[in-house]
């Protein structure tokens, strides 16, 4: 058996676009490195099939169609002479024999690349480099093709469908190691979740305080804190009964989604139908408007459009909702001193202290605190 071949895969963060998969998650996952996955599975499947190329390619999930109306699928991990040189570069899915199995979800054996309709040469005139044959099979999770295993140019002998059916299974294997560890990524996120809202629930909310404020602390930064309370919301439950107040807490979990867009921010359910962001590197300026942007969104937002199995008939909610916002600012709201945890404590009772004062000087609005670092 021919020695073990040098794989290389792109580094971590260019791998994991090519995990955000739809079926699961938009939030942010855990990091595991794929790379040493992708290099067992080239390294044995040459084991088996010995091949002078190969190479393992997907598609983005968040990069859209192209003008021609293909995907564009990458180079994630290849072993060969162009190894390097085709790490990061991209075909799309209407070119060549990888482009033929991304599109028909089938195998397929290249036997005479001169006289086969689904070759493109054009990777071979870029790099110098002659395919004689060639063997690839789709990578899939569930039902969906998304990527594809390529070996080329077999050693010693022409490719056969036994050599197919060898990659397949290889193909499969890779399948199953992404639909789990997806899987795997899920259930950790799930436990970060709240189950009503779908946001961040209180506890990892807590844990994400936690961690800014030891970073501000560190940086010599800022961490802003938004208490948020509905207003009105107990006049839905009253009327319409506790079903329909669920249903305006996921509604409104997801307008606070929509706009607060900062990437660093925190968007967490705390309990009933209070929220709570966290605005890392924000000052008190910033972190009011956000919370004004958030008054702004839910002014006139409709609730409950359509109808619903709980309701007698169609259910619109227009206008009836509003949100307080309470706004204080670590450091400038108490000072940099103490625990972490006495810290977070009183940046959470600043924020809802002044949340409360929203509500008393007549909702719908964005109050700050009190400045007591001095």
């Amino acid at each position: 058996m021919d020695k073990p071949v040098s794989v290389q895969t792109l580094p971590h963060d260019k791998l994991e676009p090519h995990l955000e998969r739809r079926r699961y998650t938009a939030f942010s996952l855990p990091r595991l490195d794929l790379g040493p996955f992708l290099v067992e599975i080239l390294s044995k499947a040459n084991a088996f099939v010995p091949s002078a190329a190969g190479s393992i390619l997907m598609d983005r999930p968040q990069v859209s169609m192209d003008a021609t109306g293909g995907t564009d699928l990458f180079f994630l991990a290849s072993f060969g002479p162009a190894a390097e040189a085709l790490l990061g570069q991209k075909l799309c899915s209407d070119q060549g024999v990888v482009g033929q199995v991304y599109r028909t979800g089938e195998p397929y054996l290249l036997a005479d690349p001169a006289h086969d309709a689904h070759f493109d040469g054009r990777f071979d005139t870029a790099l110098n480099f002659k395919t004689t044959g060639a063997v690839a099979v789709p990578i899939r999770i569930e039902q969906t093709v998304c990527g594809v295993l390529e070996l080329i140019n077999r050693k010693e002998e022409n490719y056969s469908l036994i050599d197919v059916g060898i990659l397949e299974v290889f193909g499969s294997y890779t399948s199953a190691f992404l639909e789990n560890l997806l899987d795997a990524r899920r259930a950790g996120e799930m436990a970060r979740r709240d189950d009503l809202s779908g946001l961040h629930n209180d506890r990892f909310f807590h844990h994400r305080l936690t961690e800014e404020l030891v970073r501000a602390d560190v940086t010599g930064g800022t961490v802003a804190l938004l208490f948020l309370d509905l207003d009105n919301f107990k006049g839905v439950n009253d009327t319409l009964g506790h079903l329909a107040g669920s249903q305006v807490l996921k509604e409104f979990a997801y307008l606070l989604s929509q706009t607060v867009t900062a990437s660093e921010a925190t968007i967490a359910r705390y309990g009933g139908d209070e929220f709570v962001v966290i605005l890392p590197g924000f000052d008190v300026d910033a972190a009011a408007e956000v919370g004004e942007g958030i008054c702004r969104a839910l002014r006139g937002a409709t609730f409950l459009h359509g109808t619903f199995s709980w309701a007698d008939g169609p259910v619109s909610l227009r206008s009836a909702l509003t949100v307080s916002v309470g706004a204080a600012v670590y450091p400038i709201h108490l000072a940099r001193q103490g625990s972490t945890d006495l810290k977070k404590n009183l940046l959470m009772r600043a924020a809802d202290q002044a949340m409360y004062q929203a509500k008393e000087t007549g909702k719908d609005r964005v109050c700050v605190a009190v400045n007591t670092s001095s």
